[in-house]
């Protein structure tokens, strides 16, 4: 911190003893510091004494048995505006560092840490030179002499305020670190973690010493190359101004889990380096897939609820019912499938009635040239559909070796990796089912999806229904 000033062998004198010849029970006169102007013949390492002083980052003040300053560093200096040439060899801080209403005080508590054992802590009031008042808080314990005996004090002060700012940082960092009700995980300048909070612990799936030190990608299933990429984003370039959205697949004892974690980073850089070092990034998080995942369903629920409105409104300019059913067809397919097949009942077959293009995306048009039969093998989705008089949904992508020959062993387009067959019915009659089909690329037909195709298929069979009442007429 600052420069220190030293009695020459002050670190060996006892109470009673004056090297400089003056009476006992005197101190010595203060010399000039020790280092390349010390005193001849001064003790070797006391430059490093002295470099020692002035880079500590606390100010330090020494006073020998008589209460006589000894030491004073470049934060004192900071601190209060005095130097180390005007305070060694002062007596106490009586009429100069302290008010001589307080002097006595002062001097008592901080000369009753050299009979005490272990640190005292006080807080003072102590005059920087330009008249100025500054509270600080001082850590004084006792020095002794080579006989054993109490030979002086040493004390280390710093403003208050400073010494409540760390307080308040560590006491942060710790309740982060321990009580936070979002993720806390501090990660190496490699990804990988080396501090986990209890709610980071939980939501990626393990305790808090398994998951140390452990690369991100053997927690994260998928979405890990997008986590990384924020995490070496902020260590170049700083924290982003929002927070980000990360949707993520974990990997659990249960199985795999899709989460949503809403993320802030932050750069964490060494506070003692002449020039930022990256010490890692601090990485906090909630986990909002709840939230999400209703904000997302309600979304999907307004465009199919405004798709089914059009689809309605275009069916009822058609003066042909089974241009209705494929209108309706056309709108419920935006968003939801690749592909859609009608089967009708007919005897005791389905045949193929209308479909999208197997080959590329297309309307839902009457097969060309007629009704064709639907070659089902027994236990098809569709018949089971037809059979169980519901919906059938299933997916091809995941256990077969060869997706295009499940598809085609289906009778169904090459791309077509999840199914869901929903019957129709109108009158209480099955008229027939129409299939739903989406490529490999998409997820898999869900529940929710469920309620939606049999919507469709409902307002299809009455279309259907109407088409052969009115050929029969």
């Amino acid at each position: 911190m600052g420069a220190s000033r030293s009695s020459g062998t002050t670190d060996e004198i006892g109470p009673d003893e004056d090297p400089g010849g003056g009476p006992p029970g005197r101190s010595a006169a203060p010399g000039p510091p020790a280092g390349g102007d010390g005193l001849p013949g001064a003790p070797a390492g006391s430059e490093l004494l002295a470099a020692l002083l002035d880079g500590m980052d606390a100010a330090l003040c020494a006073f020998d048995a008589a209460g006589t300053v000894t030491h004073w560093n470049r934060e004192a200096e900071r601190i209060l505006g005095w130097s180390a040439e005007e305070a060694v060899g002062r007596s106490g801080f009586a009429g100069w560092a302290v008010r001589r209403a307080d002097a006595d005080e002062v001097r008592t508590r901080l000369m009753s840490a050299m009979d005490a054992p272990g640190r005292q802590v006080h807080e003072f009031a102590l005059l920087r030179k330009d008249g100025g008042r500054v509270l600080v808080r001082t850590q004084s314990a006792g020095v002794r002499g080579a006989d054993g005996r109490p030979a002086g004090v040493y004390c280390a002060f710093s403003e208050v305020h400073a010494q409540i700012d760390l307080e308040r940082a560590i006491a942060l960092s710790e309740a982060l670190l321990e009580d936070a009700s979002w993720g806390v995980v501090l990660v190496d300048v490699d990804l990988r973690p080396t501090v986990v909070n209890a709610y980071a612990a939980r939501a990626l799936g393990g305790s808090r010493a398994r998951l140390l030190g452990r690369p991100l990608g053997e927690l994260v299933v998928q979405g890990v190359e997008e986590l990384e990429a924020a995490l070496h984003h902020v260590l170049a370039e700083g924290a982003p101004s929002a927070p980000a959205e990360l949707w993520v697949t974990l990997r659990t004892a249960e199985g795999e889990r899709r989460r949503c974690w809403r993320s802030g980073f932050l750069r964490l850089a060494s506070p003692l380096a002449e020039e930022p070092v990256p010490l890692g990034v601090g990485w906090l998080f909630r986990d909002v897939t709840a939230a999400k995942s209703a904000e997302q369903e309600a979304d999907r629920l307004r465009f199919r609820a405004g798709q089914l409105h059009r689809a309605a409104r275009t069916a009822s300019e058609c003066e042909d019912p089974m241009e209705a059913a494929t209108s309706l067809l056309d709108f419920a397919l935006a968003g939801f499938a690749d592909h859609v097949l009608v089967d009708l009942v007919a005897g005791e077959r389905l045949v193929r009635t209308a479909a999208t293009p197997f080959d590329a995306p297309g309307p839902c048009l009457p097969v060309s040239g007629g009704a064709i039969p639907a070659r089902y093998a027994p236990g098809h989705p569709a018949l089971q559909a037809v059979e169980r008089t519901g919906t059938v949904r299933t997916s091809g992508a995941a256990g077969a070796a060869d997706p295009a020959a499940w598809a085609l062993e289906r009778r169904w387009p090459r791309d077509a990796a999840h199914a869901l067959c929903a019957v129709l019915r109108s009158r209480g009659r099955t008229l027939g089912v129409l299939t739903f089909l989406r490529a490999v690329n998409r997820a898999a037909f869900e529940r929710t999806d469920t309620a939606y195709a049999e919507t469709v298929a409902a307002r299809v069979a009455g279309a259907v229904d109407l088409a052969q009442a009115t050929a029969e007429g």
